[in-house]
This record gives C-alpha cells, sequence and structure tokens, in this order.
C-alpha cells in the first residue's frame, strides 16, 4: 500500500509541475523577437517600439515586398511607418514595424 500511494504521490507531483510550466497566452507586450522569414509576420504585428529605419528605408522594405505607389508615409508616436500604398491592383494602407513586418489595415 505504502508504494502505491508514493507512485500516486510522485506521478501527481511531476504532473502539476508540467502544468505550471506549459503558458497558451500570446505574448503581446512587444518583447516578441524579430521574425527570421521575410514571408512571415509576428501575430502581434504591427509590433509598437523604437524604430531606426528611415523614410528611404521603409519604402524599400515595402517595395521589396511588392507595393507600388507608396504615398504619406509618416513614423507614428509608436514607432510605426503608417501611410498607403498599392498592391495588386488594390490600394491598402500598409504599416511598417521595427522589426521589418508589413502589415496592410
Amino acid at each position: 500500500m505504502r508504494p502505491l500511494l508514493l507512485a500516486i504521490a510522485f506521478v501527481g507531483a511531476s504532473t502539476f509541475a508540467a502544468f505550471a510550466q506549459t503558458s497558451t497566452t500570446p505574448s503581446t507586450d512587444g518583447d516578441t523577437p524579430a521574425v527570421a522569414t521575410p514571408d512571415s509576420k509576428n501575430a502581434t504585428a504591427p509590433v509598437e517600439g523604437a524604430n531606426s529605419f528611415t523614410e528611404d528605408q521603409a519604402k524599400e522594405r515595402l517595395i521589396e515586398a511588392g507595393y507600388a505607389d507608396i504615398a504619406d508615409l509618416k513614423l507614428d508616436d509608436k514607432g510605426i511607418w503608417r501611410g498607403t500604398a498599392t498592391k495588386d491592383g488594390k490600394s491598402v494602407t500598409v504599416a511598417l514595424d521595427y522589426q521589418g513586418n508589413i502589415v496592410t489595415e
């Protein structure tokens, strides 16, 4: 009986420790690392933060991503470049964050 209780206690403790380490809440605090591949973006993009891109660099990134007719590009108070552009013949509002994530809004 004693070994059985000891085994149950051990299994219960190990299950609790594993459960305590699991988190299903996505990070939304802007500390998400930069995206490694150019064809994907962070789930929370555009990410707020200090943006070191110049306006010309931001335009170049948008052009490389297939956008044209980029206009009204402004850096907002959250560190996100915002403007308008066209892609695939459609006019869109675009945002570029400090990580290089491009989001249409």
